[in-house]
């Protein structure tokens, strides 16, 4: 079975994951136009349009993003991706992961990684997740779904310096 990084629907009870296109521009930036939604990310700046021209042009790059809509309403929720799959290692990383401050402290960033870890789960043993060292609110909900920090290193994010980021893992057991 090969692994489709994008496959062209998931969805659950809350949210619905299709893929990233070139014309969803507009409506993401929509969303990621509100500072607050990086307040904690390590590219802080990722609000201004042309910042977010460059994150969205490596989602659309990296052949494995998504646009996070509401299953009920469709309305535009965030974006995730899957990346850096790993055959030998059989591996793979979930992130890039915003979501709208509309939908914070609710269950949608819980239902969107369960949603990602139930499908990479059956490709995959280990999960990855790259978490900026000063964004202490994906830390703890990331943890609260039973990642585990095993590291930290420099991520080097598309078109952008490195950062420090924390490494998470889930193992599919």
């Amino acid at each position: 079975m090969t692994f489709d990084i994008q496959p062209k629907h998931l969805q659950n009870e809350l949210i619905k994951l299709v893929p990233l296109h070139e014309n969803d521009f507009e409506e993401l930036y929509g969303v990621a136009s509100d500072p607050l939604v990086w307040e904690q990310h390590p590219n802080k700046l990722r609000y201004q349009r042309a910042v977010f021209q460059n994150f969205f042009q490596g989602a659309i790059e990296s052949k494995g993003a998504f646009f996070v809509r509401d299953a009920e309403t469709n309305e535009a929720i965030g974006s995730s991706r899957f990346y850096d799959y790993n055959e030998d290692d059989n591996s793979i990383l979930i992130g890039y992961t915003f979501i709208g401050r509309k939908y914070w402290g609710k269950d949608y960033n819980k239902a969107l990684k369960k949603l990602m870890m139930e499908y990479a789960f059956q490709y995959a043993d280990t999960i990855y997740f790259h978490i900026g060292a000063n964004n202490i609110r994906s830390q703890k909900a990331i943890e609260k779904i039973g990642a585990i920090k095993i590291d930290e290193n420099e991520v080097i994010y598309y078109g952008e310096e490195s950062k420090l980021n924390y490494i998470y893992r889930i193992n599919k057991k």
